[in-house]
């Protein structure tokens, strides 16, 4: 009988693509979700705004970018949440997500690159489809 082949050691995961969202709180307690455009990964699942950190940004620099681009509005970043790792299989990301409201001389919110956009409250959220990555930050939230 043939010695069985040594396991071989799995390859490193790739590192995690550094990802920023918000949690754009307005004055009656509520939160700003978007709803991802149909043609896109986790078609029409509400989320955090955000998206990826260019090489040599900072994540903060790279949140105020991404909801001016997504948004076409302005925002303050109040606090930072926890850090976190989420992996979907085909890419890791790691989600750096911030409590912000919109700076007083900002425009409202528009959906520029999302199919939708609510306001909603802690408990409107729950039925939502949200994105999996997102759940954790509502909890910490």
């Amino acid at each position: 009988m043939a010695e069985p082949l040594p396991e071989l050691p799995k390859p490193p995961s790739p590192p995690a693509v550094p990802v920023v969202c918000a949690i754009i709180e307005d004055g009656a307690g509520r939160a700003l979700v978007a709803q991802r455009p149909a043609h896109k990964h986790l078609a029409l699942k509400w989320e955090f705004p955000g998206g990826k950190v260019e090489p040599g940004e900072s994540p903060e620099a790279a949140l105020v970018r991404e909801i001016r681009e997504e948004l076409g509005c302005t925002v303050t970043l109040t606090r930072a949440l926890p850090r976190f790792v989420h992996d979907y299989g085909t890419v890791r990301i790691e989600m750096i997500p911030f409590v912000c409201r919109l700076a007083p001389d900002s425009q409202p919110p528009v959906a520029h690159e999302h199919a939708a956009l609510r306001w909603v409250t802690r408990e409107e959220m729950q039925p939502l489809d949200l994105a999996p990555a997102d759940w954790p930050i509502l909890r910490a939230w």
